[in-house]
């Protein structure tokens, strides 16, 4: 009884705080209350603080058919939402420059549907950080890292719970097919006979910022020229690409623009490491074993 009353409380607040909700998604899994998805990210930032401390003392894990099934699972979620929202809005005829909530019908609702999808997806990419503590790669868990999953999942629900399509549907877009491409990468590096062919590695950093770049264009264009769509979303979401803009700027200048000390000429720089844990070291090294050539 005390948590539902706590349910209902919250509830009530983000009802006052944001406006009555959009009717087309209730009883939709995970969005009628908020303490699911708050409860989850808890979760996941307390499981990056005791995973940290439980493999302190203790050897990585290798998770290299863990993580192949992974990423491939994410490319095919991304490749399947792209589609289905270049088909959606397609057959909305959603106006590219800004398109409302309410005047495509049923194209509106299969929007939805696939957005639906994109906020589950965030709570999977949990997982991106889980692979990096158990493999031990704390250098990747950054500010970045850890306040993108954290935020996107809560913003999604939000969105999804007020403006679940119209101008909602174009970050989702470039963002799932960003996705396609680099979770693809992250799964076939695992496989010998692929790393030779994998030659956009370096592109996906300059990808992001340009998805990101768009995303604040398209979202603004709805505010020079209005079509109904919540003023109030429209300067958040700008605001808040803006701050992952900046953060991945800083990030691509110290990973691809630093130049290396003469101590680094003979080490290997951890901003060289990959999203999930592999460093290009990895492909020569399995398990722990280092193929020694002067000893054959």
């Amino acid at each position: 009884e005390t948590l539902k009353a706590f349910d209902r409380e919250v509830n009530e607040f983000v009802d006052y705080m944001f406006g009555p909700r959009d009717p087309r998604v209730r009883g939709w899994f995970l969005l009628d209350s908020y303490l699911p998805t708050f409860f989850l990210t808890g979760a996941y930032l307390l499981c990056i603080w005791l995973g940290n401390k439980f493999m302190k003392n203790r050897p990585p894990f290798s998770l290299r058919a863990h993580l192949i099934v992974y990423n491939m699972g994410i490319t095919l979620l991304s490749f399947y939402m792209l589609i289905e929202l270049i088909l959606a809005t397609w057959e909305g005829g959603y106006n590219l420059q800004c398109q409302n909530l309410h005047s495509a019908g049923e194209a509106d609702i299969r929007v939805a549907k696939v957005l639906w999808w994109y906020y589950f997806s965030k709570v999977i990419e949990f997982m991106d950080t889980i692979f990096f503590v158990l493999r031990k790669k704390s250098s990747q868990i950054t500010f970045l890292h850890v306040y993108h999953h954290a935020t996107m999942f809560n913003i999604w629900w939000c969105v999804l719970n007020w403006i679940p399509c119209g101008q909602s549907f174009f970050g989702p877009t470039l963002n799932s097919f960003i996705h396609v491409l680099m979770y693809s990468y992250y799964g076939l590096s695992v496989i010998p006979s692929m790393r030779k062919y994998l030659w956009w590695k370096k592109y996906l950093t300059q990808a992001q910022l340009v998805q990101f770049l768009l995303t604040i264009v398209h979202t603004l264009s709805a505010a020079v020229k209005p079509c109904g769509f919540p003023f109030g979303c429209l300067m958040f979401q700008s605001s808040y690409m803006a701050t992952l803009v900046i953060l991945f700027i800083n990030f691509y200048i110290k990973t691809y623009r630093k130049a290396p000390s003469r101590t680094a000429v003979k080490e290997t720089p951890l901003t060289t490491e990959i999203k999930n844990g592999f460093h290009k070291d990895y492909f020569a090294t399995a398990n722990g074993l280092q193929n020694n050539k002067k000893a054959q």
